[in-house]
């Protein structure tokens, strides 16, 4: 697991580095909390300098292509607020699509969906006792179904 806010504290993403950590694996892990709708600054930042053209997509951007990306994320607000006609106004899955169509459009199998902790601050142990093992669950069926032998990278914004 990288995380981003540790190595990069002032938003200087070291693109090289970053890349080659890419590269190095076959699933990688969108890890940060759901803000605003979307990702947080700095991994919204790690993409656009990351997964660039020419690199990522578009002529000669394969380097990401057929690996496996999985969204992990928190919110919030308890699950019934990502209903139609209440506070977010949205069921969850709305919000996805922007996140799923960077992996697809970058040549990536989108593992969806996403793994989501709604009222993260709110769980209790058992909760979070819960979540973390459907969460280690997932990872697994990840990288098993690759045959076992793909390691499981991540980014943790």
């Amino acid at each position: 697991m990288r995380s981003l806010y540790d190595l990069y504290p002032d938003f200087d993403v070291d693109v090289a580095a970053e890349r080659e950590a890419l590269l190095r694996a076959d699933v990688v892990v969108w890890q940060c909390p759901f803000y605003w709708y979307g990702m947080p600054a700095l991994l919204h930042q790690w993409i656009e300098k990351v997964l660039a053209h020419g690199w990522a997509y578009g002529a000669g951007g394969t380097a990401v292509r057929g690996k496996t990306a999985l969204w992990a994320t928190t919110t919030g607000a308890p699950a019934p607020a990502f209903e139609a006609g209440q506070m977010h106004g949205h069921h969850f899955e709305a919000f996805v699509p922007a996140i799923s169509q960077t992996a697809v459009f970058c040549g990536m199998r989108w593992a969806g969906p996403p793994f989501v902790v709604h009222g993260a601050h709110r769980v209790n142990d058992d909760e979070l006792r819960d979540a973390a093992e459907r969460y280690r669950e997932r990872l697994d069926a990840l990288v098993d179904g690759t045959g076992g032998s793909r390691r499981a990278g991540g980014t943790d914004a």
